[in-house]
C-alpha cells in the first residue's frame, strides 16, 4: 500500500516499489534490524526499479543506531583518476520527450565514473546488519529469476529513457526482448543478475573491483572509449562522514554533507524559514515564502557555493550568520505586504525498526550509459555525462574526486529519537521537496502521509512550477509569480520528486507513506 501506520511492531519501510518495500519488510519479519532491510531493498530495487538504480551507480546511506549513534556512508560515483584524448572516448547524445519538452542526455563508455553501489550497500550491511548476506539478497534473486510485472510507472520511465534502453543489444534484450519495449503489464526478467548475486555472496566487493566483472568493465571501456582503469575500481573508497545536523524548531535534521551540495542547501533554506512567519499552508503569504526562500537559496548556491564544495570550511561559512543575515533581509523584504533536469532518475529507501534503528539511503544510475556488463544484467551509470554533475562542462572533471550530487538522504529526531525518515528522487527538485515535506511536519503539524501528499511548489533560475491545489486567481491577484516563468500542472508529477517517507510517535506508533508521483508504496511489519 502507499500509505500506512499502526501501533508499535517490528518497523516500517518506505520505497519506489511495493516489492522493493515488501524485501525490506521481509527481512523485519526474519529478525533482522532496518540495515537488513534496507540493503535487502536496494538489492531488489535494482531489478523493480532497474532504470533508477543499479549495483554499478552510486548513492548515500544516512544510518542512526538505537546506540544513538549517527553515521553517513557516501558510496557515491568517483571521476577516473586518468583522461584519454577527445577523440578517442565513446560519448554521445540522445534525446528522453517529455511530451512537453525534449531534454538531452550523454551515454556511452565515456559516460561512466567509477561505480560505488555494491561496495557500499556490502559495507553497510558489513557493520550493520546482522542477517546472513544470502538472506538480504533472497527476494532479490527471487524477482530477477521470476519476474516482474511492470506497472504504470514503470513503463512510463522505460518510455522516456526508451533510446537508451535499446541503444545497445545488451540493453535492448533486457529491456525490448520481442523487439519492442516492455509496457505496462509485461514481465522484466533478469535471470543473469540472480546469478550475480551468488557470486557476490561469493567474494564479495572484490568480484566488480578486482576480479572479473572488474576485468570485463576495464576491458570493455579500453576498447571502447571509455575511462575506467583497474586502478580506478581496485582503490575506489566508501567514505563514511559526519552528518550534517541542523537545529529546527524543537528537532534535529540529519542529512547529507558537503562535498554533495543538497543537504547543505537544505540546511540554508530551512535557516531562512526558520525567520519567516509562517500562515496557513497554501496561503498566499505561505506560496510567496517558500518561492522566496527557494530563490535565495538558488541566489546563495550561483553566488560561489558550488565553487568551494571541497573546502573544508565551506559549511562554517555557508552556513554562518554573516553569510546567512543579507539573505535573511532579503526574504523578510521581499515579504512585505507591497510585493531545469526534468527526469532526476534518482529512488529512495527509507526505514525505522522496532529496535529504534533508522536509516536513510538514495541511490542512483543517472539515466544509464547503455552498457551492459556482459552475463549480468547490470547497466553502468553515466554521471559523468549528467549536466548537472558536470557544472564546468563535460570531460572538465577533476581526476579521482568524489563527484558532488543533489540527493540528500534526510532524517529528524527529537530528543534523539528519529521522528521522519524521508528522501526523494528527483535531480535539483530534491531539496525542495524534502524541505516542503519538513516544513510540513513541523510547522504545521501534518501527519506523513497529509505531509507527503500536499500539492509542492519549485521555484529555479526563473521558472515556478506549482503542482495542483493552490488558489491560481487569488496568487495571481497578489503578484506572486509575476516576475517567473509560471507553470500550473495539471496533476501531481514525478517532476516534484517522490518522498518516500516513513515516521515513529512518541507512543512507538510506525506510519509512513511512498509517494504516489513515483509509485510509491509502504509496508509496515506488525
Amino acid at each position: 500500500m502507499a500509505a500506512a501506520s499502526v501501533q508499535s511492531g517490528r518497523g516500517v519501510i518506505a520505497a519506489g516499489h511495493p516489492l522493493t518495500a515488501e524485501a525490506g519488510a521481509e527481512m523485519l519479519r526474519q529478525g533482522g534490524n532496518a540495515f537488513d532491510a534496507v540493503v535487502a531493498a536496494a538489492f531488489a530495487a535494482c531489478v523493480t526499479e532497474s532504470v533508477l538504480t543499479s549495483l554499478a551507480g552510486g548513492g548515500f546511506l544516512l544510518a542512526h543506531t538505537a546506540e544513538g549513534e549517527n553515521r553517513l556512508f557516501d558510496f557515491f560515483c568517483q571521476t577516473p583518476r586518468h583522461k584519454i584524448p577527445a577523440d578517442q572516448v565513446q560519448f554521445f547524445p540522445i534525446q528522453a520527450n517529455f511530451g512537453d519538452t525534449v531534454q538531452e542526455f550523454h551515454i556511452g563508455l565515456g559516460s561512466v565514473a567509477v561505480p560505488g553501489t555494491l561496495a557500499g550497500l556490502l559495507t553497510v550491511h558489513e557493520q550493520l546488519g546482522r542477517l546472513p548476506l544470502k538472506t538480504v539478497m533472497a527476494p532479490a534473486q527471487h524477482w530477477a529469476t521470476q519476474g516482474i510485472t511492470v506497472n504504470g510507472f514503470q513503463a512510463y520511465c522505460y518510455q522516456l529513457l526508451a533510446s537508451i534502453l535499446t541503444a545497445t543489444p545488451a540493453a535492448s534484450a533486457l529491456y525490448a526482448p520481442q523487439g519492442t519495449l516492455l509496457k505496462e503489464g509485461d514481465r522484466l526478467y533478469l535471470p543473469d543478475f540472480a546469478a550475480l548475486l551468488d557470486q557476490i555472496a561469493q567474494d564479495g566487493a572484490d568480484l566488480m573491483y578486482r576480479g572479473p566483472l572488474a576485468e570485463q568493465i576495464v576491458q570493455a571501456s579500453e576498447r571502447q572509449g571509455g575511462y575506467l582503469r583497474m586502478d580506478d575500481l581496485q582503490q575506489y573508497p566508501v567514505i563514511e562522514r559526519q552528518p550534517l545536523a541542523i537545529p529546527y524548531r524543537d528537532a534535529l535534521l540529519l542529512t547529507n554533507p558537503p562535498p554533495s551540495s543538497g543537504g547543505a542547501l537544505i540546511a540554508f533554506a530551512l535557516e531562512l524559514l526558520a525567520t519567516a512567519d509562517l500562515t496557513e499552508h497554501r496561503s498566499p503569504r505561505h506560496v510567496a515564502t517558500l518561492r522566496e526562500v527557494m530563490r535565495l537559496t538558488n541566489l546563495a548556491r550561483q553566488d560561489g557555493y558550488d565553487a568551494h564544495l571541497y573546502r573544508d570550511d565551506v559549511l562554517e561559512e555557508f552556513l554562518g550568520s554573516p553569510h546567512l543575515a543579507p539573505y535573511r533581509q532579503q526574504l523578510l523584504d521581499a515579504l512585505q505586504p507591497t510585493t531545469l533536469n526534468k527526469w532526476g532518475s534518482t529512488t529512495h529507501i527509507s526505514v525505522i525498526d522496532g529496535e529504534g534503528n533508522a536509516v536513510s539511503m538514495t541511490t542512483s544510475n543517472g539515466e544509464g550509459s547503455a552498457y551492459v556488463i556482459p552475463g549480468t544484467g547490470v547497466m553502468l551509470n553515466n554521471m559523468l555525462g549528467e549536466e548537472d554533475l558536470n557544472p564546468n562542462g563535460f570531460h572538465q572533471w577533476q581526476p579521482n574526486q568524489r563527484i558532488s550530487s543533489m540527493m540528500a538522504p534526510t532524517m529528524v529526531l527529537e530528543q534523539g529519537k528519529p521522528r521522519l525518515v524521508l528522501g526523494s528522487g528527483g535531480s535539483n527538485r530534491i531539496r525542495t521537496a524534502i524541505l516542503q515535506v519538513v516544513s510540513n511536519v513541523l510547522d504545521f503539524g501534518m501527519d506523513i502521509e497529509a505531509a507527503v501528499t500536499a500539492p509542492r511548489i519549485h521555484w529555479e533560475r526563473g521558472s515556478f512550477h506549482l503542482e495542483p491545489g493552490y488558489d491560481r486567481s487569488t496568487l495571481e491577484q497578489q503578484g506572486i509569480g509575476a516576475e517567473d516563468d509560471c507553470t500550473w500542472w495539471q496533476a501531481p508529477n514525478m517532476f516534484f520528486g517522490g518522498v518516500h517517507a516513513v515516521g515513529r510517535s512518541e507512543t512507538g506508533d510506525f506510519s509512513g507513506i511512498g509517494d504516489a508521483r513515483r509509485s510509491g508504496a509502504c509496508v509496515i511489519v506488525e
